[in-house]
């Protein structure tokens, strides 16, 4: 973990870059991949100000706290991100464990559609079935579940609309959102 310290309207002291260093490593735990974190510090008459963002590929969290005491401002800052972390991680846990179930799923629907085949056209046609639980999200944690889990698309509640969407990757590596209305 990159960590850079940065002191506003204040002269910084090496206890609080130490303390903020101590404090972040205790959330390696949760991060897979190398991450920059950039912290802020801030004083302005009795208001101490801590601000961090965590930075990795696909990953954006930050925490702002504002204490009478420094060590309150770091500590408040880092339990928010620790708690966006953990809810990261338990999401991206359950995600795979609903793949794995679905993949026993798949080994079923492939003999039954084998047994089928003398059927209609229409009905050949169709490979695999699937029960789609639509989960409310932003389009940010959209976004975030297709890099952890490297699917083409997710199809996703709007938490803010209650609209179905459907984000998947273009060609060219971007995003394309559709939105789909009642």
């Amino acid at each position: 973990m990159k960590i850079s310290v940065t002191f506003r309207s204040a002269e910084g002291e090496n206890w609080q870059r130490e303390y903020v260093e101590e404090r972040l490593k205790k959330l390696e735990k949760y991060i897979d991949n190398p991450v920059d974190a950039r912290v802020i510090l801030s004083v302005e008459k009795f208001r101490n100000t801590a601000e961090i963002n965590l930075m990795a590929n696909g990953l954006n969290i930050n925490g702002k706290e504002e204490e009478k005491d420094m060590h309150l401002a770091i500590d408040n800052a880092i339990e928010k991100i620790e708690r966006q972390l953990k809810k990261r991680k338990e999401k991206v846990r359950g995600f795979k464990a609903n793949l794995s179930r679905s993949g026993e799923s798949d080994e079923e629907s492939d003999e039954e559609s084998g047994a089928e085949e003398g059927e209609d056209l229409v009905d050949a046609k169709v490979v695999e079935t699937r029960t789609v639980v639509l989960k409310p999200m932003s389009i940010d944690d959209a976004v975030l579940e297709m890099e952890t889990t490297k699917n083409r698309f997710v199809i996703y509640r709007d938490s803010s609309t209650e609209n179905v969407n459907v984000i998947y990757r273009r060609e060219d590596g971007k995003f394309a959102l559709m939105e789909i209305s009642r």
